[in-house]
């Protein structure tokens, strides 16, 4: 979720330093990867997208916000960001998270948790063709590849398993599809931002605003009764908002303090494989071949696109090798 951040003070790069880095951004990458299993379980409650979505960043977002003014208060002045990069900032963090987080919740509406999570995992590639349309940064030829062998394991997801060809897990997919591509708006925009602001002080500024734009759609679309839940439903949603939503975007500021971003993204790859144990064991889907070889393959071309980005980027100069990357 975050990116690299340039620093004029020298961290320490001990073993045990780099391995604390994997270790936390390893605990919030599982994390994160409960989201959709346990908003699957939440709408069992009869819990809509809306009251869902509203409740998530009503109990995340102050959150955020003591987070965020406690870093501004421990900066000095002159390395605070300026109130136009602070307005940027949470204009990505509206655009982009809010703009996701509902596609990526109406389409677990009506696609299992595996299929959102290996769709959604993909986000990379749209990062890289985003680069290229907006900045005219080149196509690798790793990207393309690593974008057909996760695409070539979402078809034969899809195409092994009927029942996933229906309208509605149809639709459901365009929906974690287009959330992968808002995301990956989000990533490319915020990584100036996260330069100028610092890892965490920008996640807490995006997600704060991105918790104050949904919840002003639930406030100006439904009445206040919208929001009551029935007392079951209760744990998943403080679990939603505190152990999948905030700790685990700390989690992963930190780790990627540590260990930089791409680091990170290697890390990364641990979530699909924690979704889909999470799913099968408490949602109870299948995991047949269509599955397995789905699951595979988009770990196999995200891993491969990850791990050459990885050496390209240690090969190059040093000033070269320290800027943000798409």
């Amino acid at each position: 979720m975050v990116g690299p951040q340039k620093s004029s003070i020298t961290l320490p790069r001990s073993r045990g330093w780099i391995l604390t880095g994997f270790i936390l951004s390893a605990l919030g990458a599982m994390l994160f990867a409960a989201k959709g299993v346990i908003v699957k379980l939440t709408y069992a409650h009869d819990v809509g997208v809306a009251p869902l979505l509203a409740w998530r960043m009503l109990l995340s977002t102050p959150v955020f916000l003591l987070v965020g003014l406690a870093e501004w208060r421990r900066r000095p002045l002159a390395t605070r960001p300026s109130r136009k990069d602070m307005a940027l900032a949470a204009l990505v963090g509206m655009v982009g998270y809010h703009l996701s987080s509902w596609l990526d919740f109406e389409g677990l509406v009506h696609l299992d948790a595996q299929s959102e999570r290996l769709i959604l995992f993909t986000y990379p590639f749209f990062v890289i063709l985003l680069g290229w349309a907006i900045y005219r940064r080149p196509l690798s030829w790793h990207a393309i590849g690593g974008a057909v062998i996760s695409y070539a394991g979402i078809l034969a997801m899809f195409g092994g398993a009927p029942e996933r060809l229906s309208p509605a897990h149809l639709a459901g997919a365009a929906y974690v599809l287009a959330a992968a591509f808002t995301f990956a708006c989000y990533q490319l925009f915020a990584r100036e931002m996260i330069v100028k602001c610092g890892a965490a002080l920008f996640t807490a500024i995006a997600m704060s605003a991105a918790g104050a734009s949904i919840m002003a759609q639930f406030f100006l679309t439904h009445p206040v009764s919208d929001l009551a839940v029935s007392r079951a439903a209760w744990p998943l949603v403080l679990t939603l908002a505190l152990f999948a939503t905030v700790v685990p975007a700390f989690l992963m500021s930190a780790g990627t303090a540590r260990i930089g971003a791409q680091g990170n993204a290697i890390i990364a790859t641990l979530s699909p494989v924690v979704t889909v144990v999470l799913a099968v064991q408490l949602l109870g889907e299948p995991f047949g071949w269509p599955e397995a070889v789905g699951t595979a393959l988009v770990l196999a071309g995200v891993g491969f696109f990850t791990l050459v980005d990885v050496r390209l980027s240690a090969a190059k100069p040093r000033d070269m090798a320290d800027q943000p990357s798409s």
